[in-house]
């Protein structure tokens, strides 16, 4: 008998992702006379067809609230994605969002279909434990010839796990570091539940908020999966999750992967509570097949039926060692529970490794110490550093 309870449904009115239906709609939404640009379908007659970078420059998007409402605070991080900001609601200055800019430079396609993605999954899902999206705002940009730019508006948190681990002030009991599991957990079980998958699992995508609540962010890679009717496997690309959290399927070329790639993701985030850095660190992806048998074992049919099916299993050579996932993390977990937790979590088989509701389920989380609310990141105030969620240091 499950211990947590079911998810709740999507947001009312929504699509449910997995059923019949596209994700995105195929056409615009039709929002009154007058609102469409020069050239544009059902604008008035004269002016060639405008480009997407010109059809948003002239397009008054009424439902996308003016960025103006909040007042930056501080810039807390840049990259290639764009910029975020830290900033205030003006009409109630106690309200701190996070406002992330959405990068338009090189979208000569209009808006970018990972912001898109992001943005549809995230109106959809709603759960204590995956980062809300408040809405989307539009400004202008008058530096470059008032361009039309977008913001995602987030909740703020304080913290990301990646940033936590990383300071050696910080300290996580063991009922802490339950409670921090079992909550990331339970976000992979509703968004699993829900036919999604996050794709790219890893300590700077946790966020965790002063109150010690924590928040599954980033979905630009996440999909909706399907079972198809005609039986044809699904063919998804490869090339998701970062290089030290990504699972050995997707490594050897698997493209008909499911929610099990996210649970190897956070088998390697749990063990990260330990070790305080990533457990398996490839310079690139036959160096973390060798690290990844070196820890869990041979890849072989014995141990991993139809692994030889896969597209690189015969052209990459593969050492045959023993499992000493147990042995080699013992020491640093030094718990009996954790230790077998892990061991089902970093299983090399997808189709034997644990799913998030009997993770939920295991033992790990049901003696003492019980899970317990982190002290140590309610009383903790960060330096004036960025957070990796935010800056997006990324690893390979």
């Amino acid at each position: 008998m499950s211990h947590h309870p079911a998810p709740p449904a999507v947001a009312p009115g929504a699509t449910v992702l997995g059923k019949s239906g596209p994700l995105f709609p195929t056409s615009p939404v039709r929002v009154g006379p007058g609102l469409d640009p020069p050239g544009a379908e059902g604008g008035p007659p004269f002016g060639p067809p405008l480009s997407p970078a010109s059809y948003a420059d002239s397009f008054a998007f009424p439902f996308c609230p003016d960025v103006s409402k909040y007042e930056r605070v501080a810039k807390v991080g840049q990259g290639t994605f764009g910029e975020v900001f830290k900033a205030r609601d003006r009409r109630d200055r106690s309200r701190v969002v996070a406002l992330k800019k959405v990068l338009m430079d090189n979208e000569k396609e209009g808006f970018p279909i990972t912001a898109l993605r992001e943005i549809k999954i995230l109106q959809l899902l709603r759960h204590d434990n995956i980062v809300n999206l408040i809405e989307i705002c539009c400004g202008r940009n008058a530096a470059q010839n008032k361009s039309t730019l977008f913001y995602l508006v987030f909740e703020f948190c304080e913290h990301d796990l990646a940033g936590l681990l990383s300071n050696c002030n910080v300290k996580f009991s063991l009922g802490e570091i339950k409670k921090v599991v079992q909550q990331l957990l339970n976000g992979l079980y509703f968004i699993h539940s829900n036919k999604i998958i996050h794709r790219d699992m890893k300590a700077a995508n946790v966020l965790i908020t002063k109150q010690g609540v924590l928040k599954l962010a980033d979905f630009g890679l996440s999909r909706a999966i399907s079972i198809s009717k005609s039986g044809q496997p699904n063919r998804y690309t490869n090339r998701v999750v970062t290089l030290w959290y990504r699972p050995p399927e997707l490594l050897l070329g698997e493209r008909n992967y499911g929610p099990a790639v996210d649970i190897w993701g956070a088998g390697c985030i749990m063990a990260e509570m330990w070790t305080r850095s990533p457990i398996m660190q490839g310079s690139a992806e036959q160096h973390q097949l060798m690290l990844i048998a070196q820890l869990c074992g041979g890849m072989t049919p014995d141990v991993w039926p139809g692994v030889e099916r896969l597209d690189l299993y015969h052209k990459i050579k593969l050492p045959k060692l023993p499992r000493r996932v147990k042995e080699r993390l013992r020491p640093y977990l030094k718990d009996q529970w954790a230790v077998d937790l892990l061991d089902k979590m970093l299983c090399l088989d997808p189709s034997k490794r644990i799913d998030a509701n009997d993770a939920l389920d295991h033992d790990f989380f049901w003696t003492d110490p019980m899970p317990s609310e982190s002290d140590s990141v309610s009383h903790f105030v960060l330096p004036p550093l960025l957070p990796l969620y935010y800056s997006r240091f990324r690893q390979p």
